[in-house]
């Protein structure tokens, strides 16, 4: 019995040694890596999520945009209310460059 609790002792103090050594040639490893998974999974979600998604609302902001414009004529901010509801959510899905790096 007490050889068994040597060897457990010996074997968790390796694991330990081990797996310390992992995480460091890990994070030197990645950080001279110029093809970052990461980075081409956050591209790939931009392209097919992000910027979908800014043309929907694009096209649902058109439409509070007509809504609301019996509220924003009076108050002469008819372009501000296009702005904030048409043409940055175009802005957003094309005129950024890909790949983005504010993202």
């Amino acid at each position: 019995m007490k050889a068994l609790k040597m060897s457990l002792l010996i074997f968790l103090a390796a694991c330990m040694v081990v797996g310390s050594s992992y995480s460091a040639g890990w994070a030197m490893d990645t950080s001279w890596n110029e093809n970052d998974p990461m980075t081409d999974g956050w591209n790939m979600i931009d392209i097919v999520v992000a910027r979908p998604f800014g043309i929907a609302a694009a096209i649902l902001g058109s439409a509070v945009f007509i809504v609301s414009l019996p509220f924003t004529i009076p108050t002469g901010s008819v372009g501000n209310a296009a702005d904030m509801f048409i043409v940055n959510p175009l802005k957003f899905s094309f005129a950024r460059e890909f790949p983005d790096e504010d993202m």
